[in-house]
Parts: C-alpha cells; sequence; structure tokens
C-alpha cells in the first residue's frame, strides 16, 4: 500500500500547485488521476490553447503551464498514480483513510484533497441527426492541436469564453474560420467578444449571430455544416471541420457516493480552509463550490495554499507551524 500525507485526487493545475504548497511544509503528496498524464484538462483537452490569467505571465499556453508546474514540484518528489480512477475511500483504525482505485491500487493518508476539476467530464452535442457519422471525420468536440487546423476551413459553434478564444487563436491558423452562436450576445469575456467583433469587421473572420448548425453533409467526411440563420435563411457552408463548443457536462463518478454534501456535481466546501462536511477531505478548483465561487485556475491556486495550511495542522496538530516567505526559507526538496 501507497503511503504518503495528501492524496491529491486529481492532478491537474490546481493538485499540481497542491503539491508545492504542501511541499514547503514538509508534507508529502500522491497524486491519482483517471487520465494518463498530469495535467487534467490542460493536457487532455486544450494544451495548446493560450491561457491569459496567470499571474506574472501575459499568455501561456496551457500545455506550458503544465510544464513550468511539473518543474515547480519535482524538488518536492510526488508520487502519482495515473490512468486509475480514484474509486472508494475507507476509514481506517487510525483516522486515516485508503483509497483504492478502480485497479486496485491501494493509498493511504491522513488527508485527502479532491483537486478533480470539473470531475468526469463528456462534450454537450448539437442535437442533429447525423453528427455520429461525422465524428473523428471533421466533427471535433476538443482541439488538440491547432496545426490540424492549418489552412483548413472551420466553422465553429458557441457563444462561450471557449468558442470565441479558440476563433480568436485560428483566425490565424485556418484558412477560412466561421463562428456561428444562436443569440446575438455571448457568454464569453467581453475583451474576447471585442476582439471577435474586430475580426469579423476586418474580414478575417466570418460571424453569424442568430444562427445555428441544423445539419451536416459529406460523403465519409464531412464536406458542408448546413446553417440556419434568423436573416439569411439556410445557407451551406463548405468546411472541412465543425466544431462545436457547448461546454461539458460534468459528473463527480464515483466521488458523488464518499459522503459528501453535493450540489449540482460540486462539492460544498466551507471556506475558512475548504474542508468538506467529512472530516480530513477537503475540495479545491473547479470541483467545489461556496458563495462567490468563481472557476479560475488562480483561484484554485488561492484555495489549495489555505488547504494545505490547514491539513498541516490536522496531521501535525502538536508541531507549531511557522510560516515563511519562500523568499526567506527557499524550496528545497526532500532528501
Amino acid at each position: 500500500m501507497i503511503k504518503t500525507d495528501i492524496l491529491i485526487v486529481g492532478a491537474g493545475p490546481v493538485g499540481l500547485f497542491t503539491v508545492f504548497e504542501a511541499g514547503l511544509l514538509k508534507l508529502r503528496c500522491h497524486l491519482v488521476d483517471a487520465l494518463p498524464m498530469a495535467g487534467g484538462q490542460l493536457s487532455e483537452i486544450y494544451p495548446k490553447k493560450p491561457i491569459y490569467d496567470i499571474p506574472g505571465y501575459p499568455s501561456i499556453l496551457a500545455g506550458e503551464l503544465v510544464d513550468r508546474l511539473m518543474e515547480q514540484i519535482a524538488p518536492f518528489k510526488p508520487g502519482f498514480t495515473l490512468g486509475e480512477r480514484a474509486e472508494s475511500i475507507e476509514r481506517m483504525d487510525d483516522d486515516s483513510f485508503k483509497l483504492t482505485t478502480n485497479r486496485g491500487t491501494e493509498i493511504n493518508a491522513p488527508v485527502i484533497a479532491i483537486a478533480g476539476g470539473l470531475g468526469c467530464f463528456e462534450p454537450r452535442k448539437p442535437p442533429l441527426e447525423n453528427l455520429a457519422s461525422f465524428e473523428d471525420n471533421g466533427v471535433e468536440y476538443i482541439i488538440r492541436d491547432p496545426e490540424m487546423y492549418r489552412n483548413k476551413r472551420v466553422v465553429v459553434a458557441g457563444g462561450g469564453d471557449s468558442a470565441l478564444d479558440w476563433t480568436i487563436f485560428l483566425a490565424d491558423v485556418a484558412k477560412e474560420v466561421t463562428l456561428i452562436h444562436r443569440r446575438k450576445q455571448f457568454r464569453g469575456a467581453p475583451d474576447s467578444v471585442e476582439k471577435v467583433y474586430e475580426l469579423a469587421n476586418d474580414g478575417k473572420i466570418s460571424l453569424l449571430t442568430d444562427a445555428q448548425a441544423v445539419g451536416l453533409s459529406g460523403n465519409g467526411y464531412l464536406s458542408d455544416v448546413i446553417i440556419k440563420q434568423k436573416e439569411q435563411g439556410e445557407i451551406i457552408k463548405p468546411t472541412d471541420h465543425f466544431i462545436p463548443l457547448f461546454g461539458l457536462t460534468p459528473k463527480l463518478g464515483p466521488i458523488a457516493d464518499w459522503g459528501l454534501n453535493i450540489d449540482k456535481n460540486a462539492i460544498e466546501v466551507d471556506t475558512f480552509d475548504y474542508s468538506t462536511n467529512v472530516k480530513g477531505i477537503y475540495a479545491i478548483g473547479d470541483i467545489n463550490t461556496y458563495p462567490g465561487k468563481l472557476k479560475l485556475i488562480l483561484c484554485g491556486f488561492h484555495e489549495a495554499t489555505l488547504m494545505c495550511q490547514s491539513a498541516f495542522k490536522y496531521i501535525k496538530p502538536d508541531q507549531k507551524l511557522s510560516f515563511k516567505y519562500t523568499t526567506v526559507n527557499g524550496v528545497q526538496g526532500f532528501e
């Protein structure tokens, strides 16, 4: 059985940063993730997508952020169990937890930090009759490598941040980009909305609002997207790729059976230290909920920091926690 101080469920950016904050307190961490690599959504869904709200980085690619986080935590030598889903937990006689994965791996720790992002997720798909026949044949729900779209004709559908951000990015990659949204108003960041309108006004993208895809056609591979637009009626748009970005449907998976207080697929926490209703279990990042919650990576970093301070006191109640700035005590790993 693997033993550690903090068992982190989820190896996304918040889970990785938790290793750093715990390491400063000389607490060891082991991470479990159902994905085969560290980085969570940043690695699996959009490694080439630029992120703009990380302090000190005007822009950083998602995959590069993961690389930097891995470099940052390397001195603390965390353990990883990747490609295995956290399945069940059991309270031991010493009040610690034993977590068992779907492949039978057992990990023991006094504290569990759930940093599972959105949990298990799947893309929301548009209700098109023949959609499944074009999946991986011109229809993609996730952009993993933007180079796949170089000099191609692309139709993006959606009105949130992902649709806006990828439209902006692909404008410099694809031969032709069309963004369609069923409303006139967008849900994304105002700055991104402004950039999209600027690109449309400059003729660098086509923008169709009050519009939605109503059909797809092609002979084995996608060749056209049929669009219904309020003013122009039906439009047949020749395209190589159709990318509906309507968000993800989150599911907690087995975590939902751990006795935690759940509200709309998110775990309720106390904002004092992001503890749950189960003693010794914390939840940080997108998977938790509380009044005023913002699902931003930098907010997850803050939550991880306070959680580790509380976890130290829980694990070592007889030791005095002397907090020092990293500029004072530096960063030293475990020898």
